[in-house]
C-alpha cells in the first residue's frame, strides 16, 4: 500500500497537512476541469478500492483511473459499470507493471494488500513481502514517475493491545501480529520517502471498515460481513470471544469520501492519520443492531477468540479533524442497514446467475 513536486502542500511541523487544491473543479455544466488528472489505484478491485474508484470518477477533479490489482482477493466483477476505469492486473510487486501504471499519473492510493492478522500468523514472510516490500516497490515507482501524491492505506492494529483508548497518533505502536508489523513498515516506508525525497504522502490508519463489496463466507472474512451473511442465510453468526471486543467501525463511503477530498486537495501529513470518528461498539452492539435489521433474535456460534486479534480499538479524531474539518461519518446503524440491502441483492443475483 506507497522537494514536493509542482507545489504540492507538505505537512507542517505539528502533523497537520496542506492541501495545494491542485485539482481545479471547474464545475460548468458537469464539464470535467482542465486540470482534471489521472489517479492510480492499487488493489481497486478490492472491497474499498472499487467503492472509492465510483466515487473517483464522479469527481470533476479526475480524469481517469487506473486500477493495478492481481485479483488475489479483488474481484472484476467489484468494476463492472464503472466507466472512466482501466484495469491492470498485475502485482504491486511487478515492477514493469508498476512503471507503466504509474507513467503520467498525479496520484496514487495504495489500497492493495495481503489482509488479516490470521493469515499473517499463518505466513509471515508472505504478508511481510506484500505489505511492505510492495508498499516501497510502489512508493518508489511513484518516485520515478515524478507523482505527486501517494495515499498508503495503514491499519489501527499498530497500536496493538491498549490500555488507554483512544488511540492518538502520538502514541507508541506495539504491533502484536506480522500484519501490524507490516502496515507499520508501509507507513514508515511512505513517510520516510516524503521526508527524504519530497514524495508527498498521506498515510491513513484504517480502523474497522465495513460495507457493500466487503466479502464473506472465507476464513478470513471480516467480523460484519461474516455476521450479516450468517443472519440472512438462517445460520449463527461465528461469534470469537465473549463479545465484548469493541470497535470503532467506519462505513466504508465515509471513508471514501475522505479519500476523494484528500486526492483533490492533493493532501499530505508529516505524520501518520487516523481514519475513524472515534466510536467504540462491541460485538455484542452489533448483533443486537443486526437483530433489529431482520427483526429476530440470532442465534450465536461461539468460539475461542482470535490470535492477534486486540480487545478493543477506537480512534482519536483531533487530526483527522484538523484535516478534514467538514467529514461528516454515515452513522454506523445506517451503515448497516445499506451493507445488509447489497448483501441481499448479491444472495438473491446468485440463483439466477447459476440459472443462465
Amino acid at each position: 500500500m506507497d522537494g514536493n513536486r509542482d507545489g504540492v502542500g507538505s505537512a507542517d511541523g505539528d502533523g497537520r497537512g496542506r492541501g495545494d487544491g491542485a485539482a481545479d473543479g471547474g464545475g460548468d455544466g458537469g464539464r470535467r476541469g482542465e486540470r482534471a488528472v489521472r489517479v492510480v489505484v492499487t488493489g481497486g478491485a478490492g472491497f474499498i478500492g472499487a467503492n472509492l474508484c465510483r466515487s473517483l470518477v464522479e469527481s470533476e477533479a479526475v480524469g481517469a483511473v487506473t486500477v493495478l490489482d492481481d485479483l488475489s482477493s479483488g474481484r472484476r466483477e467489484n468494476l463492472a459499470g464503472v466507466g472512466g476505469v482501466e484495469l491492470v492486473e498485475a502485482s504491486i510487486l511487478d515492477p514493469d507493471a508498476l512503471a507503466g501504471a504509474m507513467r503520467g499519473a498525479a496520484s496514487v492510493v495504495h489500497l492493495a494488500a495481503r489482509p488479516s492478522v490470521a493469515r499473517s500468523l499463518a505466513d509471515p514472510p508472505a504478508t511481510h513481502e506484500v505489505n511492505a516490500t510492495g508498499t516501497m516497490r510502489v512508493l518508489e515507482a511513484a518516485r520515478a514517475a515524478d507523482v505527486a501524491q501517494v495515499i498508503v492505506a495503514s491499519s489501527s492494529s499498530v497500536y496493538g493491545p491498549r490500555a488507554t483508548l483512544p488511540s492518538a497518533e502520538t502514541h507508541a505502536p506495539a504491533p502484536a501480529s506480522p500484519y501490524a508489523a507490516s502496515k507499520l513498515a508501509a507507513e514508515s516506508y511512505a513517510l520516510a520517502w516524503q521526508r527524504s525525497f519530497g514524495l508527498g504522502v498521506l498515510a491513513l490508519r484504517f480502523f474497522n471498515v465495513f460495507g457493500p463489496l466487503q466479502p464473506a463466507g472465507h476464513a478470513y472474512a471480516a467480523v460484519i460481513p461474516a455476521f450479516a451473511a450468517a443472519a440472512l442465510a438462517g445460520e449463527p453468526l461465528p461469534l470469537d470471544g465473549d463479545g465484548s471486543q469493541t470497535r470503532d467501525f467506519t462505513y466504508v463511503g465515509s471513508v471514501v469520501a475522505l479519500l476523494v477530498d484528500a486526492v483533490e486537495r492533493r493532501l499530505s501529513a508529516d505524520t501518520p492519520v487516523n481514519l475513524a470518528f472515534g466510536s467504540r461498539r462491541s460485538l455484542r452492539d452489533v448483533i443486537s443492531a443486526l437483530e433489529s435489521l431482520v427483526d429476530r433474535p440470532l442465534a450465536l456460534e461461539r468460539r475461542p477468540p482470535r490470535p492477534g486479534d486486540v480487545p478493543h480499538s477506537q480512534a482519536d479524531t483531533t487530526l483527522l479533524r484538523s484535516l478534514f474539518p467538514d467529514a461528516r461519518p454515515v452513522p454506523f446503524e445506517d451503515g448497516l442497514a445499506e451493507t445488509l440491502r447489497w448483501m441481499r441483492g448479491e444472495l438473491a443475483a446468485r440463483p439466477a446467475a447459476r440459472g443462465r
